[in-house]
């Protein structure tokens, strides 16, 4: 299947999907995967050839200012998702199911997840948790909604967990991860985000499992990356986490840019007479001779 994408230029581009990310691990071809909150970053993504965008409940920190992902609630990732969909033609869109919208039951986790896919327009759900979500697997599966299964450093578990850790370091806590993602894969999901944890451990992962996996500090052994796009543009407001590379200090050049027009308009430099519309010339006129007759 293919389109026409305006955003490509005209060129013609395949449409990404489950069975492109499921072909490239069979290939062994780097999947390529960044986080988009909103139509304009979507869109910029897309035009990137981007394989996976994934609408991240880490908006919640980057986007709306929380101190965690906990306090996002599902209206709040619905809106986002739209938003990121309008902008999007090619890449695959994954859409992460918030703290509270899949923990309280599988009727309740169904019908939250069947609205990102056919309110919000996602064509996949992220959810996180290893053997306890398989259950719930095999009821997203038989609804016809694909699944991204997340494991290793899952923010949702933070107050569990006691903090943002790395996870995986004993020999107990490696059995667990390859019990989990071993779990996640013959229950059905694509692919699987594996999050701060050893290079070693998630070699051995992606060794073992079918789905294709996504590292977020994981290590290059994975099949695919994924990172917050904030992060990547030094758009976020604490230190970047080890595994973060900076490619650009978009930061910085919003901080300018205001800064410049504020001394441009305090300076009355902005906005300039060619910046400016004027009259037409016999209105002007006009204008000009009520205004003589006044004076006199």
């Amino acid at each position: 299947m293919s389109f026409t994408s305006s955003h490509l230029g005209g060129e013609s581009a395949p449409k990404v999907t489950i069975s492109t990310i499921q072909e490239k691990k069979q290939r062994h071809e780097p999947i390529t995967c960044l986080t988009a909150y909103d139509y304009s970053s979507a869109r910029l993504l897309d035009e990137a050839a981007l394989d996976m965008i994934l609408v991240g409940d880490s908006l919640g920190m980057v986007m709306l200012g929380y101190d965690s992902t906990l306090p996002v609630t599902v209206e709040e990732m619905l809106h986002h998702t739209r938003a990121v969909r309008r902008g999007v033609k090619r890449s695959l869109v994954i859409a992460d199911m918030p703290y509270a919208s899949y923990h309280l039951g599988y009727d309740d986790a169904l019908r939250n997840a069947t609205r990102f896919i056919k309110d919000a327009g996602a064509e996949a759900v992220k959810i996180e948790g290893g053997q306890k979500r398989v259950e719930l697997i095999h009821r997203l599966l038989e609804a016809e909604i694909p699944v991204m299964g997340h494991i290793g450093l899952t923010p949702q578990s933070l107050n569990v967990m006691g903090g943002y850790k790395v996870q995986g370091k004993s020999l107990a806590a490696i059995e667990q991860l390859m019990r989990d993602a071993v779990a996640l894969d013959r229950a059905g999901v694509f692919s699987i985000v594996l999050e701060g944890i050893p290079r070693e451990v998630a070699a051995m992962i992606t060794a073992e499992v079918k789905a294709a996996t996504i590292g977020i500090g994981a290590g290059p052994e994975c099949d695919g990356q994924v990172l917050v796009l904030h992060d990547i543009l030094n758009l976020t407001f604490a230190p970047p986490a080890k595994f973060v590379r900076r490619y650009a200090d978009v930061s910085a050049a919003i901080a300018g840019a205001a800064a410049a027009f504020k001394n441009d308009v305090e300076a009355r430099s902005y906005p300039a007479d060619n910046e400016s519309y004027h009259l037409p010339n016999e209105t002007r006129e006009a204008l000009e001779t009520i205004a003589a007759r006044k004076r006199k």
